[in-house]
């Protein structure tokens, strides 16, 4: 099944996309969405992909393909490793099929800016080189903590009885919530919980209008735990074969992008705000509940991390960490 829908998913690419046969004229990159094309993530990068391509003629250009309807979610990191597409839109969360390591991201809790600065870019770059043929480009949300959505009301850290939708994001720290867990796509979600296939799931503060899910939603769980992670990632060879120019003129073009990012900082608290509006209840904990289910999560993040790559997590942790 996997192998049939990348087939289509390849063929479509080709069709849609220009190739990147000749690097010393103008290249066009084929980029797909890991997320659907109505939603906050790519809706904020279309004017960065707008402006990328007006000042890049003659050097370098993005063809946007589209969203999950193009690639499926899940199929989209190996698509990138396998070089069907130039450059993804994605979360680690959905590759992990490629890599556990995509994963570990998610538990930054530094600004990417630092991150750059302290070798914990580089540190990524590394892995993402060697185990997902993969350059990691750019982190263009930042300050956006998972939720618990749910829509039985809880009065303590406990999801017993309840199944939540995850992505592997909080899969660990969920079962041991004792929720029952199960995996769908996001574009799955809404009728899951139409249909009381799930009560609830972890999401972003940020993107649950986008998706129509607060119609289905009663309560958000606080506090938020780890930092959504959604970044542009790119096939390594198509990387490699850009020429001095066309690298510089990129590299520009992402640090303009991960600027932006104190963006996502006023738009959590918006949408905390709205969702309060539309009567989307919040359960809290008192101070030392909260402060050991946000460092249950962190703990459990991590001793994960070390059980799938011990020697990557212990790396990533003295980077990661403030």
């Amino acid at each position: 099944m996997k192998r049939r829908l990348l087939t289509q998913a390849t063929a479509l690419v080709l069709a849609l996309g220009a190739g990147t046969a000749s690097w010393a004229q103008e290249v066009t990159l084929r980029m797909v969405s890991g997320f659907a094309e109505n939603g906050i993530y790519v809706q904020r990068l279309q004017p960065w992909i707008n402006k990328f391509n007006a000042e890049g003629k003659g050097v370098l250009q993005i063809n946007f393909i589209g969203g999950p309807r193009a690639i499926p979610s899940f199929e989209l990191g190996n698509a990138v490793k396998t070089g069907v597409v130039d450059v993804a839109l994605n979360t680690g969360a959905f590759y992990t099929n490629v890599m556990p390591e995509a994963d570990f991201l998610k538990l930054t809790q530094i600004p990417v800016a630092e991150q750059r600065k302290n070798g914990a870019f580089d540190a990524i770059n590394k892995v993402w080189n060697e185990k997902g043929n993969m350059q990691y480009l750019a982190r263009m949300v930042e300050n956006q903590p998972f939720h618990i959505y749910t829509n039985k009301k809880v009065d303590k850290p406990d999801l017993t009885g309840q199944k939540i939708r995850i992505s592997p994001v909080y899969r660990d720290f969920f079962q041991s919530l004792n929720a029952s867990v199960i995996t769908t796509p996001p574009g799955e979600v809404y009728t899951a919980l139409e249909r009381g296939v799930v009560d609830g799931y972890g999401w972003p503060i940020g993107g649950i209008f986008d998706l129509n899910w607060h119609e289905k939603t009663k309560f958000r769980i606080d506090p938020g735990f780890y930092d959504a992670e959604v970044s542009l990632i790119m096939n390594l060879p198509v990387y490699k074969k850009l020429n001095d120019a066309q690298r510089s003129y990129l590299q520009k073009q992402l640090l303009a992008l991960e600027a932006e990012n104190t963006f996502w900082a006023r738009y959590a608290t918006e949408e905390t705000d709205r969702q309060a509006k539309f009567g989307i209840q919040t359960i809290t904990f008192d101070a030392a509940t909260s402060k050991a289910f946000r460092d249950k999560a962190y703990d459990i993040g991590w001793a994960g991390a070390a059980k799938q790559s011990p020697e990557v997590a212990a790396r990533f942790k003295a980077l990661f960490v403030k």
